[in-house]
């Protein structure tokens, strides 16, 4: 084992200097392909299921998702492990939500907007996604700083460090190979985030004495799955889950996540069981947070801050070699999501603002260039705003927050046919003015990020839709060319390519793949009780399954957690 004042040794610099030299060797070698900004920004939407895997779960996950869940554990118990399963309950609606942005046959969410509600709320959405990829990859990047920063002993380089560091290492493939290079590694280090998950647990177990030593130490509320100790009761959890269900929709890089596969199924089985690998994974870092508990109470130890607990553990419990894997594994982590997100932001910028606004005769391969150039630029901004980031588990939730102010005009507007553009704005300032003036009233200040707290979400999620709903009844309805248009994209499948021009494609309902979330109101009419089974097959299979995966994964937690309970 390891000694807190163990150096960086050398074997370590050359795991991490080989992880370096491999994986930007293979996305610059997956770059090759790049011939359109097509390529660049959606991969042809050629990608296989088990790319579109790799690439959710990589992008999904972040250095910040172990620092944040191990820190929260370490202070509060293992049923803090909601935070970070706040998706956990809607995971299984990703395979009923995945074929809207394929069928919407667009390249970025503001399209999807503009198509739906017109280009002012197109461009107003462009204009948060691009801060959101600011704000995401600033948190990540902290993340990442902190726990490198103190796994190498807290003396080698800062958190801050880290961050310049790292963003330096994965622009080079990001830029040149955009989508498919970022979900080709995506794949390869999805395998090393799996790896940085459980490396850390058995010498952790052995170091604290085993499940029976961690119990000798630690408050048996720390070993429940659910604890009003923890501060995460059925309320908090039916928040966060609404903040996942809302939010989920409108995350700028969720259409790429979903409409890039070769087919409706790869793009299904990718979104959804790639956050499940996720939810896996969360088990791990919430076990390590209750080990390094269980190792400062032992001995005597204390942290000066609570998210330093995973580069405790790291610290203390590898040895030469494996602490340059786990900071190998943690760069993965988020190289693998800035580098999405590089693209992401790019082609919102191309697409919805210099296409849209500025050049509207621009050639594909000054569309590519533009992309490369405003990804770019958006990452240094991230850079700036990880900078200024002080706790990850903040900036964490407030990022996850953000989108489901917009997620009220994108869920709404698939859901309902009514609803216009006068309910979408609405339903988004109005939730966004209910959340800061009630965290304003509770903190007595007006800051960018409050610490996430449940009754202020939920009031505005209760306003939000409330003002959405209000005002489209009220206001004047959508062209009815535009709804039939957008509505008829969402009925048909998009499997079928090559159809001759001007053929449409076939309707989804002929092939089992129409969606049991198109049009809630439409459920009203006999029609769409027709042939139920045969129309609705491929939701109703896939979410059935996706629940069962759910209940395994809820049912190991809580199985861990009686292991030596008296």
């Amino acid at each position: 084992m390891q000694s807190p004042s163990a150096a960086f040794t050398w074997l370590d610099w050359t795991v991490l200097f080989g992880y370096f030299v491999g994986i930007t060797a293979f996305g610059l070698w997956m770059a090759r392909k790049i011939a359109s900004s097509g390529s660049y920004f959606l991969g042809d939407r050629r990608l296989p299921w088990w790319v579109m895997v790799g690439q959710a779960f990589g992008t999904g996950t972040h250095a910040e998702n172990p620092v944040a869940q191990a820190g929260a554990t370490f202070d509060k118990g293992f049923a803090t492990i909601w935070y970070q399963w706040k998706n956990m309950l809607i995971t299984p609606f990703y395979w009923l939500m995945a074929p809207w942005y394929r069928r919407c046959e667009r390249t970025t969410i503001g399209e999807l907007v503009s198509d739906r509600y017109g280009r002012p709320l197109g461009f107003i959405y462009t204009v948060f996604a691009m801060c959101f990829f600011v704000f995401s990859q600033g948190a990540m990047l902290k993340g990442a700083g902190k726990v490198v920063s103190v796994a190498t002993g807290g003396e080698i380089i800062s958190p801050n460090g880290v961050v310049i560091a790292m963003t330096a290492a994965f622009l080079l493939y990001g830029f040149f190979g955009g989508l498919i290079a970022s979900a080709y590694t995506d794949f390869v280090q999805g395998f090393l985030i799996i790896l940085m998950s459980f490396m850390l647990i058995p010498a952790g177990l052995a170091a604290v004495g085993g499940f029976a030593g961690m119990r000798e130490s630690l408050d048996p509320s720390f070993f429940e799955l659910y604890s009003r100790v923890s501060g995460i009761d059925g309320f908090t959890i039916a928040i966060l889950t609404l903040n996942g269900l809302v939010g989920i929709t409108a995350q700028p890089h969720i259409l790429s996540m979903n409409a890039s596969g070769r087919s409706e199924r790869a793009g299904r089985v990718g979104q959804t069981y790639g956050n499940m690998v996720k939810r896996f994974c969360t088990i791990g870092w919430a076990f390590t947070g209750l080990i390094v508990a269980a190792m400062v109470l032992e001995r005597g130890d204390a942290l000066a801050d609570k998210e330093n607990a995973f580069g405790y553990a790291s610290l203390h419990l590898l040895a030469p070699g494996l602490t340059g894997l786990m900071v190998a594994c943690v760069l993965a982590a988020n190289m693998s999501t800035c580098s999405n997100f590089m693209v992401n932001s790019g082609a919102l910028f191309t697409r919805n603002l210099y296409q849209e606004y500025l050049r509207p005769q621009a050639t594909d391969r000054e569309a590519l260039l533009v992309g490369r150039i405003s990804g770019l630029t958006l990452t240094m901004l991230g850079v700036l705003f990880a900078l200024s980031v002080g706790q990850v588990l903040d900036a964490f939730l407030f990022t996850e927050t953000l989108p489901a102010f917009f997620g009220i005009m994108i869920l709404g507007g698939i859901l309902w046919r009514r609803a216009n553009r006068w309910g979408a704005w609405a339903g988004v300032l109005v939730s966004m003015f209910v959340y800061y003036a009630a965290n304003y009233q509770a903190a007595g200040a007006l800051k960018l990020v409050y610490k996430w707290e449940p009754e202020p979400f939920a009031w505005s999620m209760l306003t939000g839709f409330g003002a959405f709903i209000l005002a489209s009844l009220v206001t004047r309805a959508e062209p009815a060319e535009r709804i039939e248009r957008f509505f008829d994209n969402m009925r048909r499948s998009t499997d079928l390519e090559g159809l001759p021009e001007g053929q449409p494609k076939p309707l989804a309902a002929q092939r089992g793949q129409d969606l049991l979330l198109l049009d809630l109101t439409g459920w009203l009419t006999p029609e769409r009780w027709r042939r139920f089974f045969h129309r609705y097959r491929e939701d109703l299979v896939g979410f059935l399954l996706a629940w069962a995966t759910v209940a395994l994964l809820v049912g190991l937690a809580w199985g861990l957690m009686q292991i030596g309970k008296p």
